[in-house]
C-alpha cells in the first residue's frame, strides 16, 4: 500500500491512525548491498526512481527492478540498457525492451494524465534514438506524446506542415544535432516551453554535439531551455513534469 492508499484507507475508516503511522515509518529504501533502492521517491517527487542501466550488470538491474515491483511500484523504467542486458533481465522479469531508445519498461504504460500533449520533434532520422528515449520517458510518466520525426531546417516545409501540432502542444522537445537550429525555429513558432536536446550527430566540427549545444544555449527564441547532449531521458522527464503543472490559458 502506497502513501496515498494508506491515507485514503484512514479517511475511509478502514485503517487505524496507529497502523497508518507504522506503515509510513517503514524504511524509505531497501538496501540490496550494491544499491539502496529509493522506495519513497514517488511520494516526494511524484514519480518512482528510474534505473540507469549503463554500468550496472543485468543481475543488478534485475535485483533493483524486482525490489521496486515487490514494493508496489507498478511501472519501472530502465534507461541506457543494451540488448544483451535486456535479454538477461527478460529471463526473469516481463521486460518490454525498445532497442532504438535502449529503454526497458516493466509494467503497464499508464493512461495519460497530463494537461495536454508533448510534441517530440527531431531534425533528422539519426536523432530518433535520443528522441525515443524522451518520448518513452514522457509516456511512462503519464503523458500523451506526438512524434514529429525528420522535420529539420534543411527542409523547413516539413516542419511547417505540422504547425497545428506545434501550436497546440503543452511542451515541445526539440532534438537535433549538426548546428541544432531546430529548437530556435520551433521556439519562434510555439507558445509553450521548448526543451532543446543537442545530439552527438554530425561531422567533425560538430564536436560530438558541442556545436548543437552551444547553438541551443545561444538561441534567440524566448522560452527555450537546454539539457545535456543526448539526454533524451532528462528532456522527457522535465517535459512530463511541465505537462502536469497547470493548464494553458
Amino acid at each position: 500500500m502506497n502513501a496515498r492508499e494508506t491515507l485514503e484507507a484512514v479517511a475511509a475508516g478502514n485503517l487505524s491512525v496507529d497502523q497508518a503511522l507504522l506503515d509510513l515509518k517503514k524504511a524509505p529504501f531497501e538496501d540490496l548491498g550494491y544499491a539502496k533502492v529509493d522506495l519513497h521517491r514517488g511520494v516526494r517527487q511524484g514519480a518512482a526512481e528510474v534505473i540507469y542501466g549503463a554500468g550496472k550488470t543485468a543481475e543488478q538491474i534485475t535485483g533493483i527492478a524486482a525490489a521496486m515491483l515487490k514494493n508496489h511500484i507498478s511501472t519501472v523504467l530502465i534507461t541506457r540498457m543494451d540488448a544483451e542486458k535486456a535479454a538477461k533481465v527478460a529471463e526473469t522479469l516481463p521486460l518490454d525492451y525498445h532497442p532504438d531508445a535502449r529503454i526497458g519498461i516493466l509494467g503497464p504504460i499508464p493512461e495519460p494524465t497530463g494537461l495536454g500533449s508533448i510534441v517530440v520533434a527531431t531534425g533528422g532520422t539519426s536523432d530518433i534514438p535520443v528522441a525515443e528515449e524522451a518520448a518513452l520517458t514522457a509516456e511512462v510518466h503519464g503523458n500523451r506524446v506526438i512524434r514529429l520525426y525528420d522535420v529539420g531546417v534543411a527542409g523547413i516545409h516539413r516542419l511547417l506542415s505540422h504547425t497545428d501540432e506545434i501550436m497546440n502542444a503543452s511542451v515541445i522537445v526539440a532534438v537535433a544535432g549538426m548546428e541544432g537550429a531546430l529548437a530556435s525555429v520551433i521556439g519562434g513558432l510555439a507558445d509553450c516551453p521548448v526543451i532543446a536536446v543537442p545530439t552527438s550527430v554530425g561531422y567533425g566540427a560538430a564536436f560530438g554535439g558541442v556545436a548543437a549545444l552551444l547553438s541551443m544555449l545561444n538561441s534567440c527564441a524566448s522560452g527555450v531551455s537546454v539539457v545535456n547532449i543526448d539526454n533524451g531521458f532528462g528532456a522527457g522527464y522535465l517535459a512530463g513534469m511541465m505537462n502536469h503543472m497547470g493548464g494553458k490559458q
